[in-house]
């Protein structure tokens, strides 16, 4: 799976909005759209927000490890 699906399942299945998401991340929304359909990188400052709001690790988010770890 590409991250940028993986950002958009995360986010879905956490219960946020791209704009909720972006706020976050002080950027716009049209901006983490961009991330999300994969017309844009993502910035590393961006994913390790996102792996510290989701609890997930930045190798689960880039698809290197296929699974998340329960604590």
């Amino acid at each position: 799976m590409d991250y940028y699906k993986r950002l958009k399942k995360l986010r879905i299945e956490n219960g946020f909005t791209q704009e909720q998401i972006a706020f976050i991340l002080h950027t716009r929304q049209e901006q983490y759209s961009k991330y999300e359909s994969g017309k844009r990188e993502l910035p590393i400052k961006h994913l390790i927000a996102l792996c510290c709001l989701y609890r997930v690790s930045a190798d689960y988010v880039l698809g290197i490890e296929n699974f998340v770890k329960s604590e």
